[in-house]
């Protein structure tokens, strides 16, 4: 049984109420890896209204914090 992965929305993780769920493929094997559960209208309303909540706090970040927090982000990937 492959893992599957649901949505971070404000720090939280959920798979939320998607019933419908899709593969995702390891490029090297072509075989499922995991599956990723489709968000709902909701779940993309509640990611908005996350991201409307934490924009101001975000803005009032200077620019020096803000692009190191960014390239932090980018080692992890």
């Amino acid at each position: 049984m492959q893992a599957i992965i649901g949505h971070s929305i404000a720090g939280r993780q959920t798979r939320g109420a998607a019933q419908r769920l899709a593969d995702i493929y390891n490029p090297a094997t072509g075989e499922v890896a995991a599956r990723v559960a489709l968000g709902t209208a909701q779940d993309v309303a509640d990611a908005v209204a996350a991201a409307k909540a934490a924009f101001p706090a975000w803005a009032d970040t200077p620019p020096l914090r803000r692009a190191r927090i960014l390239f932090k982000f980018k080692e992890l990937l």
